[in-house]
């Protein structure tokens, strides 16, 4: 989650906006759209409450969800729930509070509910729509309406995201089934430090795919069809960590007591032109849904076998972050062991280069956070 000091508010936003306009043009606006009132989703939003007296906190409102009845914006726990500190009703702006000086703006839903941050293994979270005041079709700014069907994430699956921060974005899959340890603050801007370890995650590369601020982005197969994978939550400086959107739902679910799906009308035949369609949805970047290759399921299931017999042992190893299953690298559809390692460790985790003839790739990086 994005967060800056309440006296600094107007010089950071002036600058971040600046940074946006200077940012490759494949990110389409560079996130500027996305920070200011905008009806669409992917964009800047957040709990009102989030703030202190020196900080005020956003994240991205992420995708449109329902349960038959009501619409609900989707988003992070965080983000929403202010990390299980929120109440049921509380009021959900867009823009969030960093992008109005940190003051209240729209109001555009109310808090209703999340999944345990802690015990569900998500960090997710809704707020019930207010009518007529965010896209009602569920429209993604730079991506369009996501299909309604959702799919699981495999290696080397090609993805992309709309959020608050860094705007749109393409990136792939690198691991899967991965189990990370993320560290939180108690309150926006600070408070006592405290990590949430995670299973079967999603990561994904490179690391300019999110950055903070970005959390609560709903990441979508970069195609035609837009299919739900994953929930942003987290990252370090050269990967993004997501949940499963279906372990979401789910989690969600059981949590408010009702069966939340994708509603929006999307999946339809995008053009494979770089330029945005007619109907404002961005199609798949040309030429990727060629050259993406995903690990064959066989490789995948023993690498996945060898690495749940020593999982646990992996990671109460200090200095290891995460662990979980992606490509060799060596040897086309060769699978690995991918062990994420903490590069500020005081001390470096001795790690074999194999683990029951399974491939061990090694990924030195700065410290999992919630974004």
């Amino acid at each position: 989650m994005f967060k800056v000091k309440s006296l600094l508010v107007c010089g950071l936003v002036a600058i971040l906006l600046l940074f946006g306009s200077l940012l490759p043009s494949g990110l389409a606006d560079g996130g500027a759209n996305h920070r200011v009132r905008n009806l669409h989703f992917g964009v800047s939003g957040g709990n009102v409450n989030d703030s202190t007296r020196r900080f005020c906190c956003s994240g991205t409102l992420g995708a449109l969800i329902t349960d038959g009845t009501n619409q609900y914006i989707l988003s992070n726990n965080h983000v929403l729930g202010r990390s299980n500190g929120a109440v049921v009703g509380d009021d959900v702006s867009q823009p969030g509070l960093i992008d109005s000086n940190c003051n209240i703006s729209t109001v555009v839903a109310d808090f209703s509910g999340s999944a345990n941050l802690g015990s569900s293994n998500v960090d997710a979270a809704v707020a019930q729509l207010r009518p007529g005041l965010m896209d009602s079709t569920g429209f993604i700014e730079d991506i369009g309406v996501p299909s309604s069907s959702i799919v699981n994430a495999a290696v080397g699956m090609s993805v992309a995201k709309s959020g608050r921060t860094t705007g749109f974005t393409t990136g792939s899959v690198s691991s899967t089934n991965t189990s990370v340890n993320v560290q939180y603050t108690a309150q926006c801007g600070g408070g006592k430090k405290f990590t949430v370890s995670f299973t079967n995650q999603i990561v994904i590369t490179p690391g300019s795919f999110s950055a903070g601020g970005d959390s609560g982005s709903l990441i979508v197969t970069n195609n035609s069809s837009h299919n739900p994978v994953g929930l942003l939550f987290a990252g370090s400086s050269s990967v993004t960590i997501a949940n499963p959107i279906g372990q979401v739902l789910t989690q969600l679910g059981a949590a408010l007591g009702r069966t939340f799906s994708f509603g929006g009308g999307g999946g339809g035949g995008g053009s494979s032109s770089s330029s945005t369609t007619g109907n404002g949805r961005r199609p798949f970047i040309p030429g990727l849904e060629n050259i993406m290759r995903t690990l064959p399921e066989q490789a995948s299931d023993r690498a996945l076998g060898v690495l749940e017999s020593h999982r646990a042992n992996i990671m109460v190893t200090p200095g290891i972050m995460g662990a979980g299953i992606g490509a060799s690298g060596r040897i086309d559809g060769e699978a690995a062991i991918v062990i994420y390692v903490n590069k500020d460790a005081p001390q470096k985790p001795v790690i074999p280069d194999s683990i029951d003839g399974i491939p061990v790739l090694v990924v030195e990086t700065d410290l999992f956070v919630a974004r």
